[in-house]
C-alpha cells in the first residue's frame, strides 16, 4: 500500500502556501509516494487556497514526488474550466497530478454556494463525459440535462491526468469503478472499505473492462503513548463529521457512532496493525493527515517514511 500525506492541512488552522510548499517537500524528502493537496470550503476559519494552484506551485518547487487533489467540487469548476486548469499543472509539474473530483454534499454545496444539490449522480456522469475526453484532448459537443460543453483542448507533450472520484454510495461507487481510476475517501473504517467500498468500484470495473481500481483512504493519523489526549484534540475538530449525510452513512456500516471512531491513533505496532488490515480489504493507498503535538507529528512522519521505504 503507497503512503502518501494530506498536505497543508493539520490541526492547527490556517497555512500559508509557501507553508503547504514545505510540508510537499517534507514528504518528498521522506520517500512518500505522494501529496495532496485539500480542496477546501469557503468558510470561516479555514484556508481555502486553491488546490490546484498550489499542486503546481509546490510542483514546480519539489519534483519527483506524486501530487493529487482531493478534491475539486465539480459545481463550482465547469468541467472544460477544469480540464484546462488541470492540464495545466500537469505541464507545470511534469504529468505528476492525479486529479480528485466530487460533488461534495448538500449541506455544503446549497447554502455555501447556492446550487440545487439535485441528482448528483446524474450530473457528475455528465460531467465526467465532458471532463475526460477534454483531459484527452479529444473534441467535445455534449448537450446533456445539467451541462452544455462545446470545444476542445490541445496541450502538447501533457498526458491526461488520472481521475479519481470522491466516491461513497452505491451508485457513485458504481460511477467511479466504469469511468475512471478509483476512488478517494475520508472518515471510511477498515469495515467499510472491505464490505462496502472495494467490493462494489471493483466489480463495476470489471463489468466496464477496466484495470483494478485504486482505492485511496483519507485518515487522520497519529503515532502517540498518549491516544486519549490525541482523540480529544481529534473530536474538538472533527467530532461533527458524521452529521454529514455521506460520512454518516459510512460510519453506520462500520458500526461506529463518530468520526473520531475511525481515525488512527496509537503506537508504532498498532498503527502497523491497522494499515496492515487495510490493506487487506483493498486499500492501495493511505493518505495521512498528521496530528497531534509537534512531537507525536514528528515521530509519525518517521514512521510512515520508515514502512513506506
Amino acid at each position: 500500500m503507497r503512503i502518501s500525506l494530506n498536505a497543508a492541512v493539520g490541526m492547527g488552522g490556517p497555512q500559508t502556501v509557501p507553508h503547504a510548499v514545505e510540508e510537499v517537500a517534507g514528504a518528498a524528502d521522506n520517500g512518500l509516494a505522494a501529496a495532496w493537496l485539500p480542496q477546501m470550503p469557503p468558510w470561516a476559519g479555514i484556508a481555502g487556497w486553491d488546490a490546484l494552484t498550489v499542486a503546481a506551485v509546490a510542483g514546480a518547487a519539489v519534483p519527483g514526488i506524486g501530487l493529487g487533489t482531493s478534491v475539486v467540487v465539480a459545481q463550482t469548476r465547469h468541467p472544460l474550466t477544469l480540464a484546462g486548469q488541470a492540464l495545466t499543472v500537469q505541464s507545470a509539474v511534469g504529468n505528476r497530478l492525479t486529479l480528485g473530483i466530487g460533488v461534495s454534499q448538500a449541506p455544503v454545496i446549497e447554502p455555501t454556494f447556492g446550487y440545487p444539490f439535485e441528482r448528483p449522480v446524474r450530473y457528475l456522469r455528465e460531467y465526467l463525459e465532458v471532463l475526460l475526453p477534454a483531459l484527452a484532448g479529444e473534441p467535445v459537443e455534449h448537450k446533456g440535462e445539467a451541462l452544455i460543453a462545446n470545444g476542445q483542448l490541445t496541450f502538447p507533450g501533457v498526458t491526461a491526468p488520472p481521475v479519481v472520484l470522491a466516491a461513497l454510495g452505491p451508485q457513485m461507487l458504481r460511477l467511479a469503478g466504469e469511468l475512471t481510476e478509483g476512488t478517494v475517501t475520508l472518515w471510511t473504517g477498515v469495515r467499510t472499505i472491505s464490505e462496502h467500498i472495494t467490493p462494489r468500484i471493483t466489480a463495476a470495473a470489471e463489468t466496464a473492462g477496466r484495470p483494478q481500481p485504486r482505492v485511496i483512504v483519507g485518515s487522520l493519523v497519529c503515532v502517540t503513548d498518549d491516544p486519549d489526549s490525541a482523540r480529544a484534540l481529534a473530536a474538538e475538530r472533527f467530532a461533527g463529521a458524521g452529521q454529514l449525510p455521506s460520512y454518516g452513512a459510512m460510519l453506520e456500516i462500520e458500526g461506529v457512532a463518530s468520526a473520531v471512531d475511525v481515525i488512527l491513533v496509537g503506537t508504532e505496532e498498532q498503527i502497523a496493525d491497522d494499515l496492515r488490515r487495510y490493506e487487506e480489504a483493498g486499500a492501495s493507498e493511505l493518505i495521512a493527515v498528521l496530528f497531534g503535538t509537534a512531537e507525536d507529528q514528528a515521530r509519525t512522519m518517521r514512521f510512515l517514511s520508515a514502512i513506506n521505504n
